[in-house]
Formats: structure tokens, sequence, C-alpha cells
């Protein structure tokens, strides 16, 4: 496997020189080092928590905005953070691929210091913010931040190819995070939330691999496609969405119409995975597999959210 640090340093500059002609503003690359993109998605999951929290702890959500101002702005504030701090850890791998060369760190718009500062203040404001909730919110927060930080960022993703599964742990906090927000005794169906959205993040990011397999290949990161191979590769994504089927079940408390949906979109996802098997553009395949991952998860999200109050 290639050693992203063997490159020159003159092959870099050189790439450099090209991501530097691309105009964007302060704000778009504060943005960009911050991931607005991942910020977002697990907002919606953060605040399904709270949701649901409050909808099955009978308290009334316009009773309750501080709660909720402080949980999302907390969760927005660490995973900010945290995202910063890969930022500032990832910059001598970023620009071996396509999807991650313009990042403020990498085209030196974004000192790395300033990065790395930058994060871990967000991080620490955003744990504060969280304490004004609950405890348990806090340092649900805080092994977030350690386990996409330290566990991933710093350990698995250069080292092993069980990375992924590893930076799944911080993906299904969030919602984690929102429940322990109101009711810090945290009940069966926040643990369904938490166990979703980790086998969720298998197929999706495997999916993105397969896609994106050579650029992991030149930037050294031992993702499965690139250790295993494609083959390998859709063993694991079929595994993990059938590993959703039965989730549905323990979230049976937001009626019978929202787990035949669940149990449908598990169904669909499962059969477009063993389709996989089947079909000979397996890049094309991994493509309908992570769009159907996205509309998977926000359909869930926001159907669960309808769901508890119809």
């Amino acid at each position: 496997m290639s050693n992203p640090k063997a490159y020159s340093e003159a092959s870099v500059n050189e790439g450099l020189g090209t991501i530097g002609l691309e105009k964007t503003t302060g704000w778009k690359d504060f943005l960009a080092l911050i991931k607005i993109g991942i910020v977002n998605s697990n907002l919606i999951t953060a605040f399904t928590g709270i949701w649901l929290a409050l909808h099955f702890s009978e308290m009334r959500f316009l009773d309750n905005l501080d709660i909720v101002f402080f949980t999302l702005a907390g969760s927005a504030l660490i995973i900010a953070g945290s995202c910063s701090i890969n930022n500032f850890y990832d910059r001598d791998i970023d620009p071996y691929m396509e999807r991650t060369k313009s990042r403020p760190t990498v085209n030196g718009k974004v000192q790395p210091a300033l990065a790395l500062w930058l994060g871990i203040a967000l991080v620490i404001i955003g744990t504060l913010f969280l304490f004004l909730t609950t405890t348990t919110a806090a340092v649900i927060g805080i092994i977030g931040v350690f386990s996409y930080v330290v566990l991933y960022t710093m350990w698995s993703k250069r080292l092993y190819v069980s990375n992924t599964i590893v930076g799944s742990i911080s993906g299904a906090v969030p919602p984690l995070i929102g429940w322990a927000a109101v009711d810090p005794g945290l009940s069966p169906m926040a643990w369904a939330l938490f166990a979703l959205m980790f086998a969720w993040q298998p197929p999706h990011f495997y999916a993105l691999a397969m896609r994106r397999v050579e650029e992991y290949r030149a930037a050294g990161i031992p993702m499965l496609p690139v250790v295993k191979g494609f083959q390998v590769t859709k063993h694991h994504i079929v595994f993990w969405v059938a590993m959703l089927l039965p989730i549905p079940f323990f979230l049976d408390s937001l009626g019978i119409p929202f787990l035949i949906l669940a149990t449908l979109l598990n169904i669909g996802w499962l059969a477009l995975g063993i389709y996989g098997y089947r079909i000979k553009d397996d890049i094309k395949w991994a493509k309908l597999m992570f769009v159907y991952s996205l509309q998977y998860m926000t359909i869930m999200f926001v159907a669960m959210v309808i769901f508890s109050v119809i």
C-alpha cells in the first residue's frame, strides 16, 4: 500500500497550484473546514433524539426550547470542532483525494495551527453547552469527540481495515446526545436510534469507498475495497444492511405505519444490495447504494418525527 508521505513535496505543491485557482470566500472556507454537510446531517438525527425523548416523556416542545437550543448548538459545535481537528490531522493525505484536495487546510487558505485551535475551541464551547442540559449528554458528546478524533482519525483510519466500524461510533452518537439532553436515563428506544445509525454507516461509507477506491489507495488509507476488493466489500455491505432489519421493531412505539415504512426501506436496501452480486458495473451499483443510503437516513428520521405526532 502506498504511503502518501513518500510523494515529493514538489508534486504536492504543483497540485496545490491548481487547487489555489479556485476562488472561495472566508465563510466558504470556514464551512469547508468544519464540514458543514456532516454537521447538518448529524443535527437531523440529534433533533430526532430530542423530539422523541420529549414526546415519550410527555414534555411539550415549546416549553423546552432552551434544551433544544443548547443541545443542537452544543452538538453542532462539537461536531464542527471535531471535523476541524480532522482536517488539521489529515492535511498530509487530503491532497491525494479528489473530494478533499480543495479543503482550506490543503490549499493554504487556513493555517494548520488555526484549524487545530479553532477545532479545540469549538469542542470546548459545545461541551459547555451540552452541560447546560444534562451531564449525561455532555459525557456522551465527549465520548463522540474522542472516538472520532482519537480512535478514528489518529488511530484506526490509517492502520486498520476496520476503521469504518470504529468511525461509526461517533456517527451514531448525535441521537443519543439528543435523547440524553431530555432523559438521561436513555430508554431502549434511545439505544435503538444509536444502533440504527451505527449499522447504517458501514454500507454507506463502503459504497463511497468503492466509488473512490483509487483515491483511497493513493492516499494510503486501508479502506475495505482497497485491502479486500469489491467482492468482499459487497459481502460486508449486505451484512450490515441485514443488521438493520430488526431495529425498527425496537421502535414499535412509533406505531405500525412507521414499522411498515421502515421495514420496506430495509428490504428495499437489502434487495438492492443483493442485486450487486448480479450487476457487472460495480461502481454504478456502489453509486446506487450510496444514494439510497442518503435517502434512507433522511426518510427514516423525518418519518420518526412525523409518526410520533399522528
